[in-house]
């Protein structure tokens, strides 16, 4: 105890400062004394700011994710929180995302990717033997064996091969691997080929026509790349068709004020659902030999084709069964995608474009800008290779995988017609026929003073609707005005990918909101 307590004493007792003490506290008063007789400062401006940015960034709107979909993020947040809506969930109906909305993944695509990811499963007797085939051919044209190498820029040489081979399948016309590019998405390819098309400055700028409606993609890079975008109107009283005649109207228009060289399709369409007739595709490509413009067939949705009178055709081969005059000359670039289709694989971000009839200078240019961000993840790639080398008759797989794609499609056929009926059930709401895609985009009707009251909340009166539809329900959907419209009609995108019984609550939802707010605002 007393040693315990003669070390506490000494432990507290003073003790005389050091001289380096001194010194310490001397220069720490120093500084004190000269911080304080410097003027304050001000933090500096900031280099990068709403004023100094990109314009061009700035300009850049994509309503698929917009403010409509924050706030459906915010109220996502509350009700985690606990605060209580008039609703349990969110919604989304604002996408094209099957996984997300409980679409089963395809069973095949999915034990490929496994044994492609994990090689040591080429061992297990869990997989069919078609499935290991197919990851060992995939497996082996990369370096080291390995999904996490990179591959060459154009894509990895054996699935390009596999998509040549499909295509020609598809259309009865020959293939080249040469022409195909392996793409993160449908969107990765339509940005490359926009960026090399557009030059020019002034009234030499390039102009590039899409269709309105539109998927905001198209917009979006037309903003950030300067272009001009030159809008044709689908004709909504015909089912959202394309007629050659507003192509010549708005071409003529546009050649006043720019230099309109690019001629964007989509097929099936998004938005709208509608599926071009063979005759349709003749007459744009007539028109686009014609007017010598570059033409982007967007056919992501090519397997989603539900009216029973409608086909998807497509660009390249109805190009090549329009003769040699068409089929030389006509530069087309068409483009497809494992995130729609039967497959919804919207994650694994693959995707193919495949170019026709370009200048091979220009394809010497393409490759160098591809080359710059290295490669498409190359697990996209490969989801890409299954989608274009399905399992074929006789092959262990072939039952499973038919049965999965065909009720994955089958069902589509069923909401699309559920939906287009019990919206044209709802006063002041028409449907178009859903004849594809996976979509509606019903025109509704919006009463004059939900317009005052829209203009009072700075908002358009189709995004006021879908505010004021997400708050009440908690069902996200897209405006019209994201999409582009005719001056005075307004409609909003749906989704049509959440199961049949989920899907009949929407629709029931947003036919009781509808009428509840065409009273209100009467």
């Amino acid at each position: 105890m007393q040693r315990a307590a003669a070390l506490v004493q000494r432990a507290y007792r003073p003790r005389t400062p050091c001289p380096w003490s001194r010194c310490q506290s001397s220069a720490a008063a120093e500084a004190s004394a000269v911080l304080k007789m410097r003027p304050e400062r001000s933090q500096r401006e900031r280099i990068l700011t709403l004023e100094s940015m990109n314009p061009q960034v700035k300009a850049v709107e994509y309503a698929v994710r917009g403010p409509i979909v924050l706030k459906a993020g915010e109220i996502e947040m509350e009700l985690r929180r606990g605060i209580k809506k008039p609703f349990t969930e969110v919604i989304r109906a604002n996408i094209g995302d099957a996984h997300a909305m409980g679409q089963q993944p395809i069973t095949f695509l999915r034990q490929v990717m496994a044994l492609c990811t994990y090689p040591n499963l080429l061992d297990s007797p869990s997989f069919p033997e078609d499935a290991k085939k197919r990851a060992r051919r995939i497996l082996q044209a990369c370096g080291g064996n390995s999904l996490g190498s990179y591959s060459a820029s154009q894509g990895v040489n054996c699935i390009r091969e596999d998509v040549a081979a499909y295509i020609t399948r598809r259309d009865g016309v020959p293939a080249d691997p040469d022409n195909i590019y392996l793409t993160t998405g449908a969107s990765d390819g339509i940005t490359t080929i926009l960026k090399i098309l557009v030059s020019g400055g002034g009234k030499s700028r390039t102009g590039v026509m899409i269709p309105i409606p539109q998927y905001p993609l198209y917009s979006a890079v037309i903003s950030e790349l300067d272009a001009v975008q030159v809008n044709y109107y689908l004709d909504e009283e015909n089912c959202w068709a394309l007629n050659v005649n507003e192509l010549r109207r708005a071409l003529r228009e546009a050649k006043e004020h720019c230099d309109p060289k690019v001629l964007c399709i989509i097929n099936p369409g998004n938005p709208t659902g509608q599926v071009q007739s063979r005759k349709c595709i003749e007459d744009v490509i007539h028109f686009a030999w014609e007017e010598k413009l570059f033409l982007l067939a967007d056919e992501v949705y090519q397997d989603n084709v539900y009216s029973l009178d409608c086909r998807f055709h497509s660009f390249k081969k109805v190009l090549y069964e329009m003769g040699p005059e068409y089929s030389s000359n006509v530069e087309l670039a068409s483009f497809h995608s494992t995130s729609k289709g039967y497959m919804g694989e919207c994650g694994y971000r693959g995707g193919y474009m495949e170019v026709i009839n370009l200048h091979p200078e220009i394809k010497g240019q393409l490759v160098k800008l591809l080359s710059v961000r290295l490669c498409p993840p190359v697990s996209g790639q490969a989801a890409m290779d299954i989608v274009v080398n399905p399992p074929v008759p006789g092959e262990e797989s072939f039952e499973q995988f038919s049965r999965e794609k065909e009720s994955v499609l089958g069902n589509l056929a069923k909401k699309a017609k559920l939906t287009e009926d019990l919206f044209n059930q709802v006063p002041g709401i028409h449907c178009n026929p859903l004849q594809g895609a996976m979509y509606a985009f019903p025109r509704i009707f919006i009463p004059t003073k939900a317009m005052e009251a829209a203009q009072a909340h700075k908002m358009a009166p189709d995004m006021f609707y879908c505010m004021k539809l997400l708050e009440e329900t908690g069902i996200c959907v897209v405006p019209g005005s994201g999409f582009g419209q005719r001056e005075g009609t307004y409609h909003f995108r749906m989704t049509i990918l959440p199961p049949v019984e989920k899907l009949k609550t929407v629709l029931e939802k947003v036919k009781d909101f509808h009428i509840n707010f065409l009273e209100k605002y009467a």
